[in-house]
């Protein structure tokens, strides 16, 4: 799979961070000298309603409609891992009129687990990260671990004997864990569930030892006592579990990190000058501090991103989970 487009269309769109999409027909620019917007604007989400995705954009979108002029409608496309939402814009008309939010996992991930019926790299113009989310790396209480050594500890001692719970095979969750396998040189045995809210159920449940949800999803466990919080998955500690290390200072493996990473794309052939009115927008609503505020309650971290940040970010991204998918011959479940 190729990388180079992002930095020619990141280049293009000559703006300086951010980002957004479109989906149904192909290219037209409004009439020279047309007032951008005119209309309704959509942004994609790929995913079904309710995901931190999802609420994300609902939370972005009342703030972007008033830095716009225009009413920003949320349409969830969720289906086959999140590409059906991609397809979709893809193959949009590049006015600035239906946008897209996409994570790593379908951007990244994706391309290593499954054929896509399209190119990302050429498909669309990324404008950067919006927002992070890190996962909380957990046990069951009744697992003799108090700390992120000793879980690998008891895994070295028990080589595939402790069980991980992930919300599928070939999801953020699974790959979270095999990398942190591969990276501490032990083993586990993996269980999927159909998505993330029964791997957590899984566990509170005791059906499994480990799982690392999202924090959003998790923290309410943590604090009631239902899990134990070992690590988190970023490279810092998140504002909510300050108390808890990295995965990086716990287990002393410095390259560890593994985020759902939210990001802004349009279709590729927007106008530039649609694209920094987006992406001016965008930066606005990320730094309203209600908004702000808001998306750092729910445990995701908002981020003003860059098209040449995102450029660099991807490629680290697509080579990093590629190497792990090959090497463990992880096949989209």
């Amino acid at each position: 799979m190729r990388t180079t487009g992002i930095g020619r269309r990141a280049a293009l769109a000559g703006l300086g961070g951010a980002a957004l999409a479109a989906p149904g027909v192909r290219a037209q620019a409004p009439a020279q000298g047309g007032r951008w917007p005119d209309r309704p604007i959509t942004i994609v989400v790929p995913w079904p309603a309710g995901g931190s995705t999802d609420t994300v954009v609902r939370v972005m979108a009342p703030r972007l409609a008033q830095e716009l002029g225009q009413p920003v409608l949320v349409e969830n496309r969720g289906g086959a891992s999140g590409t059906v939402g991609h397809l979709s814009v893809a193959r949009a008309r590049p006015d600035g009129y239906t946008l897209l939010v996409g994570t790593n996992s379908t951007f990244a991930m994706t391309p290593h687990l499954m054929e896509i019926p399209y190119e990302h790299e050429k498909a669309f113009a990324p404008l950067g990260m919006i927002a992070f989310n890190p996962l909380i790396l957990s046990v069951h209480p009744s697992v003799p671990a108090r700390n992120l050594a000793e879980l690998i500890a008891l895994a070295k001692a028990q080589p595939g004997k402790i069980t991980y719970a992930s919300a599928g095979a070939g999801s953020s969750f699974h790959l979270a864990i095999e990398m942190l396998l591969i990276q501490a040189k032990i083993d586990m045995l993996h269980v999927p569930y159909r998505g993330g809210a029964p791997a957590m159920q899984a566990l509170v449940a005791g059906e499994v030892q480990v799982c690392p949800p999202d924090l959003t999803t998790g923290l309410p466990f943590v604090r009631q006592n239902a899990i134990r919080a070992l690590a988190t998955t970023g490279d810092k500690r998140p504002q909510q579990l300050a108390e808890v290390p990295t995965v990086a200072e716990a287990a002393g493996l410095p390259d560890y990190r593994c985020t759902t990473d939210f990001a802004m794309f349009a279709p590729a052939g927007t106008p530039p000058e649609i694209l920094a009115r987006i992406h001016q927008a965008n930066l606005a609503t990320l730094r309203a501090p209600e908004i702000r505020n808001r998306i750092i309650e729910l445990g995701i971290e908002p981020v003003e991103g860059t098209p040449e940040g995102f450029e660099a970010y991807y490629r680290a991204e697509l080579n990093k989970w590629g190497a792990i998918i090959r090497e463990k011959g992880i096949k989209a479940g």
